[in-house]
């Protein structure tokens, strides 16, 4: 968790970004094609704190809104985030679960390209207990892509760290750490911009959809 990523007015600038996306489900894939989050994602990739977590060259290849509230509440399982977006569709026995998602292809790359992408989570808002912070069980990113039978295992042996934040804190993970969050139990919102960067070329004749 690095604290103070950015600061509270650029989190109330943000907020008004969002608020004029219009967006009337828990969120969108989309946001790499604005330019106010272009810019936002230059900013982070060149903070002294995260620089050094990233891989080398590293672009910002997407951002997903995601926005919780009482209207808007959901809970999601343990699970890891195996998919990126790619700008085509190809024959490759390495890349598997296709789809076709807010004009762009998706696919679930081997482990060692998984392991090579960061993500960023951008708070908004501030986001302790009762609000739907992230659950992470530590480490099991290192046992690569896993079977629904180890996700309870690797639960029992590693535990669960619930990761509250402040506002305009960035949470720092890798996509295949095991996480959840829980429904919203007050009247709070929880506003977060989720990045995804990764290394500028990607094997397997695959690319970045986006990359910037």
């Amino acid at each position: 968790m690095v604290p103070g990523v950015i600061s509270l007015a650029q989190c109330d600038a943000l907020i008004r970004h969002v608020a004029q996306l219009g967006v009337c489900g828990a969120g969108s894939r989309n946001l790499l094609a604005l330019p106010w989050c272009r810019h936002l994602a230059l900013s982070i990739k060149a903070h002294p704190a995260i620089a050094p977590l990233l891989p080398t060259a590293a672009v910002a290849v997407q951002c997903t809104l995601f926005e919780k509230s009482t209207e808007k509440n959901w809970a999601v399982a343990s699970h890891q985030d195996l998919s990126i977006p790619v700008r085509d569709r190809i024959d490759a026995p390495e890349c598997t679960g296709w789809a076709f998602k807010e004009g762009a292809h998706y696919t679930q790359p081997p482990a060692a390209v998984l392991s090579d992408v960061v993500a960023i989570r951008v708070h908004l808002d501030a986001c302790p207990p009762g609000t739907g912070p992230l659950r992470l069980t530590p480490g099991s990113h290192q046992s690569g892509r896993l079977a629904a039978n180890d996700i309870e295992r690797l639960r029992a042996q590693y535990g669960e760290i619930e990761c509250a934040a402040g506002r305009g804190a960035a949470l720092v993970m890798r996509p295949l750490l095991l996480h959840a969050s829980s429904r919203i139990t007050g009247s709070g919102v929880r506003r977060v911009l989720h990045f995804l960067f990764g290394p500028p070329t990607l094997p397997h004749g695959l690319h970045w959809h986006t990359a910037v």
